[in-house]
């Protein structure tokens, strides 16, 4: 996860100015995202999120949207 969110940090910083990392909650992330780059942001979390190690086993991210953290469950 520690890993995962470094990269994470690192795409933001280049390429998603506007969005924010605001809490990880054990094996997820919370972010602040302008609707506008929702779609983008999504695929840029999961894809660093499942691509972080080589495994024998796939990981597999999934990602929800909301207003609240409730809400994207």
């Amino acid at each position: 996860m520690k890993k995962a969110m470094i990269h994470i940090h690192e795409r933001i910083k280049t390429d998603f100015p506007d969005m924010k990392m605001i809490l990880q909650v054990h094996d997820e992330l919370v972010f602040e995202v302008p609707e506008d780059q929702i779609d983008a942001a999504r695929a840029m979390a999961i894809e660093e999120m499942e691509q972080v190690v080589a495994l024998e086993v796939p990981l597999v991210a999934n990602a929800g949207v909301g207003t609240d953290w409730l809400k994207a469950h």
